[in-house]
């Protein structure tokens, strides 16, 4: 197969490497090579601004949400152009993850449902990076049920009242707006009665607690919700249709999640190659190359799997339940990337310090950030029920509270 570039696609390329050389942030190339999975290291330079001014530099240019609609801030490219961007900015898309929430899941639910008015509005500042958005879904009670949600949204008018409570949202302390799904409707089964918003995260009785990390990061947040009033026209989708509205977010976030994860793979395969096991080099050693051999297949087919998505937007078509499968594989591989690669460096494993540790220290910041990418997004055991029913077409699994009125369910304080 000839994977070249066509003649448009190669004067696409050129033409992305020309911006690039200009506008990049060379800078801060050095920091960003020694980040580690989850912290996106600008050295001596404030990583939100950084962020923001390479997000307007792009947008400013036409490089910003290359598939989304030009009157949205987008460019209106082709998934191949998409895929030709994404491998041309490299180690400067460690910048992007700021903008992966907003850009990736809360951008595609605001085109689905929201006014025009507001597309017009969010969307361009949304693409540009002045604006930051959230996806608030999580609860304390529910854990990975998100229909077993308990934020209240009552009507007030032309208003909704919200009083609950949020938690492992992501980016929520920097955040300028957010969607939120909450129940609307206690005396229906659970995943009726819910209804989506987007909001205002400013918006008095809007409280944001940040959640410290094994990692030393605060990336994670509480968020409380105090009789924060919501204008009616600020709703997405129907009165008690949120679940719909909120299996577009989801889809779309299994998507950003499981096509963005870093597995590790090359990292490992150049630690392997580097390090020393009893003074040969530790890629030479048959059972490391047995476990790169595995993780070699598993990242092809992350890759195809990939592919498979950008098939699938360029047809029109939304992303399905089988984009469960990126995450799910890469989340496990990433972590046994990490085990792997600690063990392999013995006591020299436990340095964290980028300036001395092999791998500069990636590995660790991987191995203590793994956890959390096997439960955001989706638990490994709910993604397996998703592929299980969905994809491969397997019975339900048992659920006791089906059908039941929420607020007739049982409750551990019942």
């Amino acid at each position: 197969m000839d994977f070249s570039d066509t003649k448009e696609e190669a004067a696409f390329r050129a033409e992305v490497r020309a911006f690039i050389d200009e506008h990049a942030p060379q800078y801060l190339q050095e920091s960003l090579q020694k980040s580690g999975f989850g912290n996106t290291n600008t050295g001596a330079y404030n990583t939100l601004e950084e962020a923001k001014k390479w997000q307007k530099a792009k947008a400013d240019n036409g490089w910003a949400c290359l598939l989304w609609p030009q009157e949205y801030g987008g460019r209106g490219a082709t998934p191949i152009e998409n895929v030709i961007w994404g491998q041309e900015e490299g180690i400067y898309s460690k910048l992007s993850g700021t903008f992966i929430i907003g850009q990736g899941m809360c951008a595609p639910t605001m085109m689905a449902y929201a006014g025009e008015e507001h597309k017009a509005r969010y969307l361009p500042k949304l693409a540009s990076g002045e604006e930051v958005w959230c996806q608030m879904f999580s609860e304390p009670h529910g854990g990975s049920d998100l229909a077993g949600l308990r934020t209240r949204a009552q009507k007030d008018g032309d208003e909704w009242v919200i009083n609950g409570q949020k938690i492992w949202t992501s980016g929520a302390q920097h955040s300028d707006y957010g969607i939120l799904i909450t129940r609307s409707d206690p005396e229906v089964a659970k995943h009726k009665g819910l209804t989506m918003f987007f909001i205002d995260m400013k918006s008095p009785g809007v409280s944001v607690v940040p959640i410290k990390q094994a990692t030393g990061n605060s990336e994670f947040n509480e968020v409380y919700f105090d009789n924060v009033r919501i204008p009616d026209d600020q709703r997405l989708g129907e009165v008690g249709e949120g679940w719909r509205v909120s299996i577009t977010t989801l889809m779309n976030e299994r998507m950003a999640i499981g096509g963005g994860i870093t597995t590790g793979f090359p990292e490992i395969h150049e630690l392997a190659s580097k390090l020393k096991l009893r003074g040969e080099p530790a890629i030479d050693d048959a059972n490391v190359q047995a476990r790169l051999a595995d993780w070699y297949v598993k990242a092809s087919g992350l890759k195809n799997n990939a592919n498979r998505m950008i098939t699938t937007l360029s047809k029109g078509d939304m992303p399905g339940p089988e984009n469960s499968i990126g995450k799910l594989v890469a989340g496990n591989m990433m972590q046994d990337i990490a085990k792997f690669a600690i063990d392999l460096q013995g006591q020299g494993g436990a340095l964290v310090d980028p300036e001395v540790a092999e791998g500069a220290g990636r590995f660790q910041a991987m191995l203590m950030r793994s956890p959390a990418v096997r439960i955001e997004g989706g638990t490994d055991q709910i993604l397996r029920n998703i592929i299980g029913e969905r994809v491969l077409g397997l019975p339900e699994d048992l659920r006791a509270d089906k059908g039941i009125p929420f607020n007739e369910i049982p409750t551990s304080g019942s």
